[in-house]
């Protein structure tokens, strides 16, 4: 049986064309599908909503925090596929004690690429797998960000007021994209008062729409406190999906961007 070695650094034997898939993270299973898994894939999580027919179909055991252990179990699954951040340490440790678990720990772009051309690798379809990598590469090889490096506040939850900051693969995408993270200088996911809020350095508010589903709501309610600054809603899959969302990324970036310096006046 082959060994394989996750994001983790550890070594996982796993059937050489696994046949019984179980994905626990949600922008890993879409890229699953991509890879053209439609029977191997057993599995997932009622969270990995793309693609919209697998997500309908397909057996869900729990939330990617609050997994059904014993369904999982009853499944015997051949590989099981988890993330260091999307599930808790617990239940995985719990499920790598019967099962193969390769595990990905991803705040890097060049990370996420070598987890879709390791799972590529994994399920036999690394020739796939690099049909799609390569013009992607490609694309965001191309992308040109604009000069101007705007300091962004991503929200990403509320009540409380979470936003992102270092270390985590929001950070990554929003310096790719060319901005500038306002809370770079913080630990992951901090959870701050709006009081606290205003003493940072903020040329841009991005509301995501997920995990906290912001609306236009949101937006007229931060403007009482920052009348002055551009707050937009985004695409939280582009910024925080690691797998096939990705691929849109270029594009949607460059009409962000577009769309903010129509804006004008920004960053003074």
């Amino acid at each position: 049986m082959p060994i394989y070695i996750d994001q983790m650094g550890r070594s996982v034997a796993i059937a050489e064309r696994p046949q019984r898939i179980i994905s626990l993270v949600p922008s890993q299973t879409e890229w699953l599908a991509d890879l053209g898994l439609e029977q191997e894939v057993i599995a997932l999580t009622k969270f990995c909503i793309h693609p919209n027919s697998w997500w309908r179909k397909k057996e869900r055991i729990g939330g990617t925090k609050t997994l059904d252990i014993d369904k999982i179990r009853a499944l015997q699954p051949d590989l099981i596929i988890a993330n260091k951040e999307e599930n808790t340490q617990a239940e995985i440790e719990l499920l790598a004690q019967e099962f193969p678990v390769w595990i990905s720990d991803i705040e890097r772009l060049p990370q996420a690429l070598q987890m879709m051309r390791a799972l590529g690798q994994i399920t036999a379809k690394a020739g796939r797998a690099e049909s799609l990598l390569l013009p992607f590469e490609q694309a965001l090889a191309a992308y040109q960000a604009p000069s101007a490096k705007l300091s962004v506040a991503y929200f990403i939850w509320r009540e409380p007021w979470m936003l992102a900051a270092r270390q985590t693969f929001i950070d990554e995408m929003l310096n790719w994209a060319g901005f500038k993270n306002a809370l770079g200088h913080l630990d992951r996911y901090p959870s701050l008062s709006l009081k606290e809020l205003e003493k940072e350095k903020i040329d841009l508010i991005f509301l995501s729409s997920e995990p906290y589903p912001f609306k236009e709501k949101h937006i007229a309610e931060l403007k009482e406190i920052w009348p002055n600054i551009p707050i937009l809603l985004v695409d939280g899959e582009i910024f925080s999906w690691y797998g096939s969302r990705l691929f849109k990324a270029p594009a949607y970036c460059q009409a962000l961007w577009t769309k903010i310096l129509g804006l004008g006046n920004l960053g003074g």
